[in-house]
């Protein structure tokens, strides 16, 4: 089981940052929309597109965890962003093909996510399997994400967010959908 990234697994949040990040609300049985950052030296969306699915493991930040605990569900779409990277940006698109469960690093004393203070009765940590989707024709670059004006609010690009598992507006997904030139459109 391959860890993604350093950064999506092991960033704390800034003691001061951004008030906490609100999962938008939608209609039952609507799906919601992420974007999860990591670094494509450690796991890109080319080892996604050949794996075809992968356990997102290593999630230390306990506000990214309630998001795959609590709000993702199965179907719900994922944009795949390369982060420590030049240029950074959003790479390919994934889904969520599991239901959240106890994320097994957790508990390998030989792993650098291990915590000893998680057990396997009370497990801390919380993951879901992405499985991939499409790899953009054109990744979309940070830079053209902020110089988008419509993307204004999305969190990715707010000063301080560091959260490496995140919400995205539905309006802002479908945007970046059309700046990659993506086969999938939301509906």
């Amino acid at each position: 089981m391959a860890t993604k990234s350093s950064n999506r697994s092991a960033a704390k949040e800034p003691a001061k940052g951004p008030a906490k990040t609100k999962v938008p609300a939608t209609s039952a049985g609507a799906r919601r929309t992420w974007l999860v950052k990591s670094e494509p030296s450690v796991y890109a969306i080319d080892a996604l597109e050949q794996d075809g699915r992968t356990a997102w493991t290593g999630v230390r930040n306990y506000q990214a965890r309630n998001f795959m605990r609590d709000d993702m569900k199965v179907g719900d779409l994922v944009l795949f962003y390369h982060s420590s990277t030049e240029p950074p940006g959003v790479a390919g698109l994934a889904k969520v093909v599991s239901d959240p469960y106890p994320d097994p690093l957790q508990f390998d004393a030989k792993s650098e996510y291990f915590d000893p203070a998680s057990t396997v009765a009370e497990p801390r940590w919380q993951l879901v399997d992405l499985g991939f989707v499409e790899r953009f024709p054109r990744p979309v670059t940070l830079t053209a994400l902020k110089g988008e004006p419509s993307l204004a609010g999305m969190l990715v690009l707010q000063k301080g967010q560091r959260l490496s598992v995140q919400p995205v507006d539905a309006g802002h997904f479908g945007k970046v959908l059309a700046m990659a030139g993506a086969r999938t459109r939301i509906t």
